[in-house]
């Protein structure tokens, strides 16, 4: 309803539609306002609805995608608070059952204070919360608020940020949790500490039917824990482990495992498995630079299969001059960007692009444009990612020593190239969003960008759009960095 709008007009609008509700003496048994931006004026102007009698009969409560933020976390907490006690009172106590708060930004403060309303009700059966930049702290409160709701079922919290210790507080929850049939901590950062954690806390939970722990960096012996941990769960039809850190020897350990239990049908597809070996990344640079160096000096690789020489390495010399190197301009790069052509521009390509491009750079929208030109590029290749970054990072410091050239006005441009945000000039949006999100992260790792400007690029990154949802991975850990500034 209320996309679009102007901020102003919408409280007005919510207290209209709370009192018509109430007016007519309606009962409800279900609220949905989903996915309408109102922000925490919004909830506040659901305030009298929430606290009055036409909900003391309230089940399922959803406010999905509305960007409530902390505030309106707060101010729901409050209301669904005083509307338990003033229905207990009557002899009513309200009992919600269906909570669903997704892509709200409710953080820490949010969800701790929510937690106060779930302990308080105690009714619940399913909490829904992913993509709320919850740490371990806001993790820890709702862990303790679970625990007081034996009926529970269904908990999401994913894409939020556990880590460790927000899955063991979890843990600690979940023997208290035995009705639960659906687990989602996909996307939570928790490692192979927190998976461990989890596991051993899983045998208190025997309707166990789905357990999501994809895309978490576990490693191989953490996800045989989890595995060791479901034998025997007769009602288990799902163990998601996919996006980890198990190896080609880990999956097969995980499948073998899961075999000798006769429960390998439950297992998800591990096509997303990110290997073993990434702890190792200084010596896959290290490696990554070395071949550079060496493809710089070998030259381009011909695939046509009349011109292959089998036992013999032919390397073209001039008399005692080095072997023939693949080389190319920044003009020529910019012109046509690919990941050969930024590697042909050499060590120093960052200065050769910064000063093809010169005064041009005091433009900020001709600023974005670079970077997208060199985001386009970008795979996860370690060479082309380090020469990627190493020439955003001297496009953008020399951008923004210009007066003209502001944060906020290529954060714009940045939006724009990437089709996430509309322009009134025609502009051609990038075709694929795998190398501008990669390279946006390490932007935002970075100190280009104030603070300010996360909450505006989480705003465009939670909105619905097939590009995103092509790499749902690296948007994910694009929206932790941005929660963590």
């Amino acid at each position: 309803m209320f996309t679009g709008r102007l901020r102003s007009e919408i409280p007005p609008s919510l207290e209209s539609l709370g009192g018509a509700v109430i007016t007519a003496n309606a009962h409800l048994v279900e609220l949905d306002l989903s996915d309408n931006a109102f922000g925490p004026d919004g909830v506040a102007a659901c305030r009298v609805l929430l606290t009055s009698k036409a909900v003391y009969t309230l089940e399922v409560l959803k406010l999905n995608n509305n960007g409530l933020g902390v505030g309106g976390g707060k101010i729901l907490s409050e209301a669904l608070i005083e509307c338990h006690t003033a229905s207990s009172a009557e002899g009513k106590p309200l009992a919600l059952k269906v909570f669903i708060s997704g892509r709200n930004r409710l953080e820490n403060p949010g969800a701790t204070a929510l937690s106060k309303a779930f302990k308080i009700i105690g009714t619940l059966e399913e909490v829904s919360m992913p993509q709320n930049g919850i740490q371990h702290q806001g993790i820890t409160a709702l862990a303790e608020a679970f625990s007081q709701n034996n009926n529970l079922r269904v908990v999401n919290l994913n894409d939020n940020i556990f880590t460790e210790k927000g899955a063991e507080s979890m843990a600690k929850a979940l023997p208290n949790m035995t009705s639960v049939e659906v687990i989602n901590f996909g996307d939570c950062l928790l490692r192979s500490g927190g998976a461990e954690a989890i596991a051993k806390a899983i045998s208190s939970t025997p309707q166990l039917k789905e357990l999501i722990l994809s895309y978490n960096e576990i490693r191989k012996d953490a996800a045989i824990s989890v595995a060791e941990a479901v034998e025997g769960k007769e009602h288990l039809k799902k163990l998601d482990l996919n996006g980890n850190q198990l190896g080609e020897e880990g999956i097969e350990e995980l499948s073998g495992t899961l075999e000798a239990f006769d429960m390998v049908d439950v297992l998800g597809s591990l096509s997303d498995d990110e290997g073993d070996d990434i702890d190792d990344d200084d010596d896959e640079e290290e490696a990554a630079e070395e071949e550079d160096q060496e493809e710089e000096e070998e030259g381009e690789t011909v695939d046509d299969p009349e011109l292959q020489v089998r036992g013999t390495a032919i390397t073209p010399t001039r008399d005692n001059q080095s072997p023939l190197k693949v080389s190319y301009t920044a003009r020529e790069f910019l012109d046509s960007p690919s990941a050969d052509r930024l590697l042909g521009l050499g060590k120093d390509r960052a200065q050769l692009l910064v000063r093809e491009l010169g005064d041009s750079l005091d433009d900020a929208d001709c600023a974005a444009q670079s970077l997208m030109k060199v985001a386009s590029v970008v795979t996860d290749n370690t060479a082309v990612k380090s020469a990627a970054f190493q020439c955003a990072d001297a496009i953008l410091t020399r951008s923004l020593q210009s007066k003209e050239s502001q944060p906020t006005l290529i954060a714009n441009g940045l939006l724009v190239h990437m089709g996430l945000l509309k322009s009134e000039e025609k502009v051609q949006p990038v075709g694929d969003l795998q190398g501008p999100l990669i390279l946006l992260q390490h932007m935002f790792q970075q100190v280009y960008f104030p603070r300010s400007l996360a909450q505006l690029f989480i705003a465009f990154l939670t909105r619905p759009n097939s590009q995103l949802e092509r790499h749902a991975h690296l948007q994910h850990q694009i929206l932790q960095t941005l929660h963590q500034m």
